[in-house]
């Protein structure tokens, strides 16, 4: 089994008299890792699985003197499935409030109704945490550096998901299962869509564009529906943790686009699935974006996990000259340009960013030295 890095930093952040929230996409490894936390204190802990019946109507609209009795002189108390116990919010508030000798680690398969239903009642009151897929470095821990590097290629194609990572030989079947039965699950039950096919379509449209400028006016006109709908339909998917966008750097120059904005997905795997091509590396004319999409979804996992916090970026003039990826780190500017292959034809950062911005670092990173670029501090 894979050894989540979450499982380190929600351990440090035990009987603080905040509750824990655990979001992430479906699949990626949520209630294993409550197990695996449960694993470690199994004697003071209580697992409550929503799932059952019996616990939604047993944590519904509860007394302080109700809750006492069902935890009992269980000091951790893990609830799964919360998204489907009516007012969950509140309830959690009641428990920090009054039983504050428990700590409560809350996580469900639908993001968007916990997000929904515990932001208010918590607020103050919780820690926050998001589970992606497997990243490179918990990969790298669990494998070895030179049985990960092996992978590369692969994970290139097939992503980071945990059922995907570990059953090698059967991966498209399952990220087909994956991307049919529960990518949009969230959405069309929570997200008051009304046409899922849209949803397809949309999805479809940016995973061609990965690595390119995205503009809601254009994906309005391919699907014929108003931009509204777009933005609206982008921002589910990026609360369901499908996608997340990169808005451009701007301050120096009045060329710089300003309110364009990039959109990527979390995982390579269910990229290549919306657009249906599993063709490998040497095969396929979309290395650049995949390599791309690839580091930056690594580098935002990296991030979240070691709790960095930073700017990110792209930039771009409307002369056509850019930059892949920039960080703003302490005040500096980290400026990275993304290459495949690194003995192709050498990059050069464009003069205007490096007039405008001298004080930047410039890095172009490949599948030799890429390692070095996702763990940068």
């Amino acid at each position: 089994m894979i050894k989540r890095l979450l499982l380190s930093v929600i351990q440090g952040k035990l009987h603080q008299g905040k509750a824990v929230i655990l979001l992430g996409a479906r699949q990626t490894g949520k209630t294993t890792l409550l197990h695996n936390i449960m694993k470690e204190n199994e004697e003071e802990a209580l697992f409550l699985n929503c799932d059952d019946p019996a616990v939604r109507t047993a944590l519904q609209e509860v007394s302080i003197m109700k809750l006492r009795q069902i935890l009992g002189p269980k000091k951790l108390i893990f609830i799964d499935e919360a998204q489907r116990v009516k007012n969950i919010g509140l309830t959690l508030k009641l428990i920090i409030d009054a039983i504050p000798d428990k700590q409560v680690i809350v996580s469900g398969s639908s993001a968007l109704e916990i997000a929904n239903e515990v932001n208010e009642p918590l607020t103050g009151r919780k820690y926050e945490y998001q589970l992606f897929p497997i990243s490179w470095e918990e990969l790298t821990n669990h494998t070895g550096y030179i049985d990960a590097m092996g992978q590369l290629e692969t994970r290139l194609i097939y992503g980071m998901y945990p059922d995907i990572a570990v059953n090698t030989g059967s991966e498209k079947e399952l990220l087909n299962n994956l991307a049919n039965s529960y990518l949009y699950k969230d959405m069309l039950s929570y997200g008051n869509i009304r046409k899922p096919e849209l949803l397809d379509k949309l999805l479809t449209a940016l995973a061609f564009q990965i690595g390119q400028q995205v503009s809601y006016r254009e994906l309005a006109d391919l699907l014929q529906i108003d931009k509204e709908t777009v933005a609206s339909y982008i921002r589910l998917l990026e609360q369901t943790f499908v996608i997340f966008r990169l808005g451009p750097l701007s301050r120096n120059l009045r060329n710089e686009l300003k309110r364009t904005r990039k959109i990527y997905f979390f995982d390579n795997g269910i990229r290549n699935t919306l657009i249906s091509n599993f063709n490998d590396i040497q095969l396929r004319n979309d290395v650049g974006p995949l390599w791309e999409n690839f580091l930056i979804s690594e580098r935002s996992k990296f991030l979240q996990y070691h709790q960095i916090y930073c700017n990110q970026y792209f930039w771009r003039t409307q002369q056509q000259q850019e930059i892949d990826y920039i960080e703003e780190r302490g005040g500096v500017l980290y400026a990275y340009e993304f290459k495949w292959n690194p003995r192709k034809k050498k990059i050069r950062f464009p003069k205007t960013f490096l007039k405008n911005y001298p004080e930047s670092e410039t890095q172009v990173i490949s599948s030799e030295n890429f390692m070095n670029f996702l763990t940068a501090l």
